[in-house]
């Protein structure tokens, strides 16, 4: 009787994946229709290519300052040789190529975080695509031309693979040669490693893949050495402190502590007050991050651990905020498996329908906050507007990181209470 049901169950699976490709192909179709009806610049983009430019001429790639926006080079010179092939595209196709790239990109982030939540149905990738790509990071990373799921899926691939893989480490470690947040993974890895060998378990798993990725940022920071010798003496040991060169801290756009502090204060230098808000965060997400690691909660540990660096990055651009994609993927999957369990009990106690609940309400309240475009709605642009923001326009200002602080407190109290109970 169910090799049956099997047989008959079948054509209805293959039947799902095909709908749901096509609904994300009609997604993205309406997407880059609705980007070019909004006219995008693509800035970040033209600022990569110019990048690629200095570096095929020679010139000085910390003096470079391109767009009408004057927008100077940030990243360290690593990610200056990987832009150089942009050079040989000119601008039209440059931007398609960069299009179709973040939207192909997308769907393998995708595939990967339901990968991290043992999520592996093909049709959940494409119903979640044809959803992630209309939520404000994603559509600003698009719009900007950004490489925020180029980076995402790079730390993914590390970090979905088994840890004695040849190749731990190595996406880790090139993503934080190409931008420096990422090297917080290394950290988490080395952390849980060290730990693992204080509490006499097996900690090499973990030294190994830390290992692994310092080694990749190693030799992707030397290869830029030696072709731009300049560049990288200047990045490593001037550029890399002057935060103030990325944009202006108080910016709505920037949803880190720094950036919710200087709003919250009024000043464009939280100084002190930020230093030991981003310590105590860095300190707590990191240790969150651990313990769910230590605990066998991958997806947690992952999630936790971006959103820590995000959080005590100087800047954190709206944009930076893809990982909001594993973030709900997590808090939905944990509403699902739990209200799952409860239609399979016979009595169900009103804890366990709380538990649901709060999951559930929590993954749909998250999708919306970084769907709602919320940060948008207060004043912002030329004139400092951000610095006078009243209560309500600074709770819109600092969605993100409240979602994000709601997020650590969540796994931190699940940790918790899954430890009294052992």
């Amino acid at each position: 009787m169910s090799a049956f049901v099997t047989v008959i169950a079948l054509p209805r699976v293959r039947r799902r994946a095909p709908v749901a490709l096509g609904a994300c192909l009609l997604s993205f179709a309406a997407f880059w229709w609705a980007q070019r009806a909004a006219h995008v610049s693509m800035i970040d983009l033209m600022v990569y290519r110019a990048e690629g430019e200095t570096v095929r001429a020679g010139g000085d790639l910390y003096a470079l300052r391109t767009t009408e926006a004057h927008l100077p080079t940030t990243y360290p010179p690593f990610a200056a040789l990987l832009f150089t092939p942009l050079t040989l595209l000119d601008t039209s196709t440059m931007r398609t190529v960069a299009t179709a790239g973040n939207l192909a990109l997308l769907v393998v982030f995708v595939a990967l975080s339901l990968r991290l939540v043992d999520h592996t149905r093909v049709e959940g990738v494409w119903w979640t695509s044809a959803a992630a790509v209309w939520c404000e990071p994603v559509w600003t990373t698009v719009r900007y031309g950004q490489i925020n799921l180029l980076l995402g899926v790079l730390v993914l691939w590390d970090l979905t693979r088994r840890p004695w893989h040849r190749w731990a480490g190595v996406g880790i470690g090139l993503a934080a040669a190409i931008k420096l947040t990422p090297a917080l993974f290394a950290v988490f890895l080395l952390v849980t490693g060290v730990v693992a060998y204080a509490r006499r378990g097996p900690g090499g798993p973990w030294l190994r893949h830390a290992r692994g990725a310092a080694v990749a940022f190693a030799g992707a920071t030397l290869l830029a050495a030696s072709v731009l010798p300049f560049d990288s003496w200047r990045f490593w040991s001037r550029m890399v402190f002057e935060t103030g060169r990325v944009g202006l801290v108080e910016d709505t756009a920037n949803q880190s502590l720094r950036g919710v502090l200087a709003r919250l204060l009024h000043t464009t230098q939280p100084g002190l007050w930020w230093v030991a808000t981003a310590a105590v965060a860095g300190s707590l997400g990191l240790g969150v991050a651990v313990a769910a690691e230590l605990r066998g909660r991958r997806a947690w540990a992952v999630a936790a651990c971006a959103v820590t660096a995000l959080l005590i990055s100087p800047v954190s651009w709206s944009h930076h905020w893809v990982w909001c994609v594993p973030m709900v993927l997590i808090l939905g999957t944990r509403g699902r498996a739990a209200a799952v369990g409860a239609a399979q009990m016979t009595t169900v106690s009103t804890a366990l329908v709380t538990t649901v609940s709060t999951a559930l309400v929590t993954a749909v309240g998250t999708a919306l906050v970084f769907c709602s475009y919320a940060l948008w709605w207060v004043p912002h642009g030329p004139g400092r507007l951000e610095l006078h923001q009243t209560g309500a326009q600074l709770t819109l200002s600092a969605l993100y990181e409240g979602a994000a602080l709601v997020f650590l407190t969540l796994i931190g109290v699940r940790l918790w209470r899954t430890y009294r109970t052992v």
